[in-house]
C-alpha cells in the first residue's frame, strides 16, 4: 500500500473518531443536563406534596401559588403558612423523597420568618435512617418570605445522584475511549510494521547492490581469465587474479557485516570491561581520523575540560563506538569536514559531545536513527555506502556500558552526538 493511501485512510478514520467521540461528549452533556433537570422536578415535586401535608396538618385547606422555590444549585424553599413541627418535618421530607426515588441525604432548617435567623438545623442520612441535629446550617440562604414561614431543604451530594444515574453514558465512553485508544495503538502499530518494512526493504537493495558489485568485477575478470591464448600473458593474469582476490576479500568483508547483525543483540556481545582512560580512547581515534580530515581540507579538534577521566568500558568497543560516530561526520559532509569533541564530566557520568558540520538530520529521522537497518534518506549519498548498523551498534554498545547516546540539530547545521557513560569506581 502506498504511503499516500495509508496517510489519507488514517486521515479518514482519525476524522470519524473524533466525529463519534465529539458525538458522544455532546450527548453526555445534554444527557447530564436532562438529568439535572429531572432530578430538580421530582424534588420540587416531592416537596410540592410535602408543603401541601404540612397544610393539611394544620387545618389549613388555603393553597400557597408556587410553594417551592430552587434558590441556589442544591438549595430548595418551601412555604408554609405556619411553623411547622421539625420532626414531622423529617418524616414527611423522607416518605416523600422515597416515593419520588431521591435517595439523597438533605439537611432541612427551619426560618424565622420575621427575621430570617435559621430556628433549627437537622441533617438526615436517608439510607441509614438517622438524622442529627446541627447547631448551624450548611448553608443560609438569602430570602425573604413576606407572605408566611419557610423552611429550606440542602442536599450536599445532589451532584453524585445526578451522574449515578448517567452511569449508562459513562460506561458507554468509557468504551469509545477504550475504542479510540485501541484505534490509536493499531494506527501506531501498522505505521511501526510500515517504516519497518520500508527499512528492511532498502537494506536488502543496498545489500544487494553491495554484493552484486564484487560479483560483477569477479565474474568478468574469470571470463577474461578464461579466453583462448590468456597463459601466454602472465601478467595479465597476475593483474586480473589481483583483481578477483581484492574483491573476494571485499565480498567476504560484506559477508561478514551481514553475519555480525545477529551477534548485536544484547546477550551475544562479548564484553571485556577494565577500568580505561576515555581521553586515550578519543585521542586514538582522533589519531587515526586526522590525516583523512585533513586531506578533505577539514579540521578535527577536541576540548577536553577534564585531563583524565576513568570509565569501566570494553576498550575495543568503546573505541569503535566514537570511530562509527566520527567516520559518519566526515562520511556524511558535502563540504570541508569540521569535527569538535567535547568532554566534560558530572558527579557520575563522563559527558562526550561530538558536533560535526556535516548534512544533518530532520526532526522526523532522530527518533529513528539508532534503529537496525534504519539509513536517512536524506543521507543516502552515491558515495556512501552501508547497511544502516552503525549507529544501532553504537546505541547497544553505549546501553551495555549502562550509558546513554542522543543526537540534536545543530542551529548551524549539522549534528551534535551526546554520549554519557558512567564514571569508573576504581
Amino acid at each position: 500500500m502506498k504511503n499516500s493511501t495509508i496517510r489519507l485512510v488514517i486521515v479518514i478514520a482519525t476524522i470519524l473518531l473524533i466525529g463519534i467521540v465529539s458525538v458522544q461528549l455532546i450527548w453526555i452533556k445534554r444527557a447530564y443536563q436532562l438529568q439535572v433537570t429531572q432530578l430538580n422536578y421530582d424534588i420540587t415535586q416531592a416537596l410540592v406534596q410535602v408543603s401541601r401535608a404540612i397544610q393539611k396538618h394544620q387545618g389549613d385547606e388555603t393553597l400557597l401559588l408556587d410553594p417551592v422555590k430552587q434558590v441556589e444549585e442544591q438549595t430548595f424553599i418551601v412555604k408554609t403558612n405556619e411553623n411547622p413541627d421539625p420532626d414531622y418535618v423529617e418524616v414527611l421530607l423522607s416518605q416523600e423523597f422515597r416515593k419520588k426515588e431521591v435517595n439523597l441525604d438533605f439537611e432541612y432548617n427551619l426560618y424565622n420568618c420575621f427575621n430570617d435567623s435559621v430556628v433549627f438545623t437537622k441533617a438526615v442520612k436517608i439510607d441509614q435512617g438517622n438524622a442529627v441535629e446541627k447547631e448551624t446550617p450548611s448553608t443560609v440562604i438569602n430570602w425573604r418570605s413576606d407572605d408566611g414561614h419557610y423552611f429550606s431543604v440542602y442536599f450536599s451530594n445532589k451532584t453524585d445522584m445526578v451522574i449515578a444515574r448517567l452511569n449508562f453514558w459513562i460506561f458507554s465512553s468509557l468504551l469509545l475511549l477504550v475504542l479510540a485508544a485501541f484505534f490509536a495503538y493499531t494506527i501506531n502499530i501498522i505505521l511501526k510494521q510500515k517504516r519497518l518494512g520500508d527499512t528492511k526493504n532498502d537494506f536488502i537493495n543496498n545489500m544487494t547492490h553491495e554484493l552484486k558489485t564484487p560479483i560483477s568485477t569477479i565474474n568478468l575478470s574469470t571470463n577474461v581469465l578464461l579466453k583462448p591464448g590468456i597463459e601466454n600473458q602472465p601478467e595479465r593474469i597476475r593483474s586480473y587474479a589481483e583483481i578477483i582476490k581484492k574483491e573476494n576479500e571485499r565480498l567476504q568483508l560484506q559477508v561478514e557485516k551481514v553475519l555480525q547483525i545477529a551477534s548485536l543483540d544484547r546477550d551475544r556481545v562479548e564484553m571485556k570491561f577494565e577500568s580505561c582512560n576515555l581521553i586515550d580512547i578519543i585521542d586514538d581515534n582522533v589519531s587515526t581520523f586526522r590525516t583523512i580530515v585533513e586531506e578533505n581540507n577539514g579540521v578535527i579538534a577536541t576540548d577536553y575540560r577534564v585531563a583524565n577521566v576513568s570509565v569501566r568500558a570494553d576498550r575495543v568497543h568503546m573505541y569503535n563506538v566514537f570511530s562509527n560516530i566520527i567516520d559518519n561526520a566526515i562520511k556524511y559532509c558535502e563540504k570541508q569536514p569540521k569535527v569538535e569533541i567535547r568532554v566534560d564530566e558530572t558527579k557520575s557520568d563522563v559527558k562526550v559531545e561530538i558536533s560535526d558540520n556535516g548534512i544533518g538530520l530532520k526532526s522526523s529521522d532522530i527518533k529513528y536513527v539508532f534503529d537496525k537497518f534504519y539509513r536517512v534518506p536524506t543521507g543516502n549519498l552515491h558515495n556512501v555506502k552501508g547497511f544502516g548498523l552503525g549507529l544501532y551498534y553504537v546505541n547497544v554498545i553505549m546501553e551495555l556500558h549502562n550509558g546513554y547516546i542522543s543526537v540534536e540539530k545543530n542551529t548551524e547545521g549539522g549534528s551534535t552526538f551526546i554520549l554519557k557513560i558512567p564514571k569508573s569506581d576504581d
